[in-house]
């Protein structure tokens, strides 16, 4: 049924929030398409954003229907307080819409996906900076008239289709356009490749939009955390599993996580050599207070310890890009099916990384060479790009990957199980004077990420931070400044945030 509340005296006006890929201009054409089979006049144009998902393209449509035989001048550009429909393709797109003043109470339809497609701002940032759907969530049952939300990514994802088609359903089901459903399913059916999975996804839209259960704005709550199951499905795993459940409750499904991390990164005894680390240092903690303290220690240790022992490395790379299942899963994004799938892997390597997978003993003495240091990355360092579905790309990934089974002697590993180590003995004669800053110390791992200048940057911040140890170690409140400094690290690439709180600790 037409939404009686627009009024067709002028220019109905639509305004769609979409990124590349997500078929806004396809979505915009279907607009256009159902308005003049039914006679309307229809314009639409478009501003693209800054680059993928740095901003979205902002499709407008105006419609009008004839009107003593002469044509409609149909605006450009949407104008703030003015817009009739609003149609967003990700829930932050939706906010955004609101910001910029196009979506107002008194006169705006508000569709949008609730789904999250996080922005490069949102990425960029070392720590957690993603957006509050909850604020979008609020500010949408304020700021329209009315809202219909509701995940269309995963709708697209169960039909096969892309996001456009349930949208379109939405906007149909809505009732913002005087159009009869067959006059919207009828655009879809003149299309080529896809139709049929374009029709499943607009009918589930408009169901969607058109049940009087549809919440304002569905936000898709955190997957409840799992317990420590009963069995791994094989005794040689059951048996470490026992060793998981001997563990302080606290640290039980870290440790658990670590392990699995732990054997799919080497193999079996790593991960012996992973839980026998957190038995050592849960002997620490219970000797020192551990109990009282909810063995806080251990639980920090259970994670970030499995972290340490399976950083980031070239091998590890290697192995992930010629596993099967990434193989799978990409062919599963991109709806490939049964076709031939080419990937091709953008890879820059430097010296450090070429070096680090020599023999130690050869790599301690390259690395103490800046001259020879130098010549390797002038040989090495440039672009590459490594067709995986060749024979020959496939090779080199895999060659590269069949080192894990000398990581344990190779130059990378040595430094960081030396840095590992240092780590360690710094939080534990820590323990016993400041538990809740040993506490910190452990978490500051979190700071080490990534390999090549990523790795770099984050261990840079990862020594700045421990350099504060000295200054907090009999302050009762240690542990909560070096959970200040970890969050200061974590703001910004260049640690200005951090320098500031440094400062600041420096002047307690």
């Amino acid at each position: 049924m037409f939404d009686a509340s627009i009024s067709r005296d002028k220019p109905l006006s639509i305004a769609i929030l979409a990124m590349g890929g997500q078929g806004g201009g396809v979505l915009s054409d279907w607009i256009v398409a159902v308005a003049e089979a039914n006679g309307w006049h229809a314009q639409s144009t478009s501003v693209p954003g800054v680059a993928q998902r740095t901003g979205a393209t902002i499709y407008y449509i105006e419609m009008l229907p004839p009107k003593d035989g002469h044509a409609p001048v149909l605006a450009l550009m949407p104008t703030p307080g003015d817009v009739d429909v609003v149609i967003a393709a990700e829930l932050m797109e939706a906010g955004r819409s609101i910001l910029r003043g196009l979506v107002t109470p008194d006169r705006t339809l508000l569709i949008t996906s609730t789904h999250r497609a996080y922005a490069v701002a949102e990425k960029e940032k070392p720590g957690e900076a993603i957006a509050d759907p909850q604020a979008v969530n609020a500010a949408a049952g304020i700021a329209a008239r009315r809202v219909i939300a509701f995940d269309k990514d995963e709708v697209a994802r169960e039909e096969g289709t892309v996001i456009s088609a349930p949208m379109f359903g939405a906007l149909a089901g809505s009732g913002a356009l005087p159009f009869d459903r067959a006059s919207f399913e009828a655009v879809i059916s003149t299309g080529g490749r896809g139709v049929k999975a374009s029709l499943k996804g607009f009918a589930q839209g408009y169901a969607r939009a058109t049940s009087n259960e549809l919440p304002q704005a569905r936000i898709t709550k955190a997957k409840p955390v799992q317990g420590i199951p009963g069995s791994l499905g094989s005794d040689e795993l059951d048996r470490r599993l026992i060793r998981v459940r001997a563990l302080p409750e606290a640290a039980q499904v870290a440790a658990l996580a670590g392990v699995k991390r732990a054997i799919d990164y080497q193999d079996l005894a790593y991960g012996d050599e992973y839980l026998a680390r957190l038995e050592a240092l849960k002997a620490l903690d219970e000797t020192h207070g551990g109990a009282a303290h909810g063995f806080a220690f251990t639980a920090a240790a259970a994670k970030h310890v499995a972290n340490a022992m399976a950083y980031d490395d070239v091998i590890g790379v290697a192995d992930l890009k010629i596993r099967s299942a990434r193989f799978a899963r990409i062919g599963a994004e991109m709806k490939a099916g049964g076709d031939p799938l080419l990937l091709t892997e953008f890879v820059h390597p430097r010296g450090e990384e070429v070096v680090s997978l020599l023999p130690a003993r050869w790599g301690r003495k390259v690395s103490a060479n800046p001259k020879l240091m130098a010549r390797i990355d002038w040989l090495v360092n440039r672009d590459r790009r490594i067709e995986t579905a060749t024979l020959w790309g496939f090779l080199q990934f895999n060659a590269l990957a069949g080192l894990r089974r000398w990581r344990r002697k190779l130059q990378r590993h040595a430094v960081e199980t030396r840095h590992m180590e240092s780590w360690l003995t710094l939080a534990t004669r820590t323990l016993p004077e400041n538990y809740d800053l040993a506490r910190g110390i452990i978490a500051t791992r979190r700071l080490i990420k990534g390999y090549s200048d990523t790795h770099a940057r984050g261990l840079s911040k990862f020594d700045r931070v421990l350099s504060a140890t000295p200054l907090l170690l009999r302050r009762a409140d240690g542990g909560a400044w070096m959970d200040r400094l970890i969050s200061a690290a974590l703001k910004d690439e260049n640690g200005d945030a951090l320098d500031g709180a440094l400062n600041t600790v420096r002047q307690l």
